[in-house]
């Protein structure tokens, strides 16, 4: 049995890297945005097959993280999610609720905690802005463009600090 508090990290993002939110974007495209059924309705997101298969590929090697930018009341229904499309099990790391930071600060101040302690061999995200500044700060980044991009989720994760 490996000890897996040596192995190298796998870091991935859930929505739209791993999660297909598609189906609840709407949510996101009217004024005022109505993050409540955002968030409601993401335990009905399908998996991404590409995303789903890197995380098993990778966890063969390395120990798996989420990093997401959703905040810490939706914990129940994404590990829920996770487990239900047998991802592997791993440490959720997600923003507190009243955290509105854009997700490339929140998440490149988790993973340079985690590399601190432990090599990260890779994250996987779909926000350009996140994986710029992470390949920036020296990270090796895998960019998951296997979903058709989202100018409503872009400026919540950017601007709003949402997801």
């Amino acid at each position: 049995m490996t000890d897996s508090s040596k192995l190298p990290l796998a870091v991935f993002d859930l929505d739209n890297t791993l999660a297909d939110t598609a189906h609840r974007q709407h949510f996101l495209e009217r004024k005022p945005r109505d993050w409540d059924g955002f968030f409601a309705a993401a335990p009905q997101d399908p998996p991404i097959p590409q995303g789903i298969t890197l995380a098993l590929e990778c966890a063969e090697e390395c120990e798996v993280r989420y990093l997401t930018g959703r905040p810490e009341r939706c914990r129940p229904d994404t590990l829920d999610w996770l487990a239900a499309h047998g991802l592997p099990e791993g440490r959720v790391y997600m923003r507190r609720n009243d955290d509105r930071r854009p997700a490339r600060r929140t998440k490149l101040e988790i993973l340079r905690r985690l590399a601190r302690t432990r090599e990260i061999r890779v994250l996987v995200d779909d926000d350009e802005l996140v994986c710029e500044d992470a390949e920036r700060a020296g990270f090796t980044v895998v960019r998951a463009r296997w979903t058709a991009p989202s100018a409503a989720l872009k400026v919540a994760q950017e601007r709003e600090g949402r997801t």
